[in-house]
Order: structure tokens, then sequence, then C-alpha cells
């Protein structure tokens, strides 16, 4: 059902279980992630995200929660402010770990445009997709698109 209730959505533009059949949603205009438990009942959201896109739910150990943020959020005065685009880590209840990217967008290795799809493979290694032409690209003279991948290696 579209709107900005809880269990309500404005663009849901990812989804993601935990190891428990947990229901996680990325909601992007409404600039948060909702949780429902196994049988599609709302619990919780996450709020204060920006834009979320990204989601993905590493169900080993710690269970880690990955969301790619575009950076630009609408503030409670209408107002946009701008965060950076980013890959925010953070573990099962919500609470940041981690921020990867937190600066000006760009397409340089560790910066981000617009991190759309985020994954981690068994040894830790982080990889983001982005595509951008939804986004700021479009508004780039002459227009353009970005389609990237990066891989992000755990150290240690």
């Amino acid at each position: 059902e579209s709107g900005t209730g809880p269990g309500q959505f404005n663009i849901a533009h990812n989804i993601a279980t935990d190891k428990d059949g947990w229901v996680y949603v990325a909601d992007r205009e409404n600039q948060r992630i909702q949780v429902f438990d196994r049988n599609g009942k709302f619990e919780t959201q996450w709020i204060n995200m920006a834009k979320p896109c990204g989601l993905y739910i590493d169900k080993s150990g710690d269970q880690r929660v990955y969301v790619g943020e575009l950076g630009v959020a609408i503030g409670p005065n209408s107002q946009a402010y701008g965060l950076g685009p980013r890959v925010t880590i953070m573990d099962i209840k919500g609470n940041v770990l981690a921020k990867l990217g937190d600066g000006p967008e760009g397409i340089e290795p560790g910066q981000f445009t617009a991190p759309h799809g985020v994954s981690v493979d068994s040894h830790g290694d982080i990889y983001v997709g982005e595509v951008a032409w939804t986004h700021s690209r479009r508004y780039a003279n002459p227009p353009d698109e970005i389609r990237s991948l990066q891989k992000l290696v755990r150290k240690g």
C-alpha cells in the first residue's frame, strides 16, 4: 500500500530477509528501512536513512545489514540535504557500525554515486553495483549514465 505510515511504502526499492525469516524493505522515498516479521506483520522502522536503495543481509555470524544510500534526503522542513552517497553497515537491530564512502559523490574507487546493489562474499569483501542515470547524472551537461561495480576488500 502506498503511503507514509507503518507498513506503507513510497518506492519499495529493495528487499532482504534475515536467517530467522524477518523481512527488511528499503522504502526509498520515505527514507527508511521497514522491518516485518516472518508473517508480514510490521515490527519497526529504521529512520534517518538517505534514500536507501541497496539492501543486503549477511546471514552468517552477526547478520550485518548493508544499505546503499543515495545520500540525498529531504528534512522535516522539506529542504534537501546531502550526506554523500554511501554504504552504511548496521547490526540486525539497526545500529550503525560503519559507513563507507560518506563523502562527496564520485566515480573514483571508494566513492559512490548511486549504490543500488550490495553483496558480501565469504571472505567479507563487499561488492557495490551502481547505476546513476535516474539520480544526479541526468543533470550533467551533457547527461551521462554511470554503471559500475566496485569490490571493497576486507583487510586483516
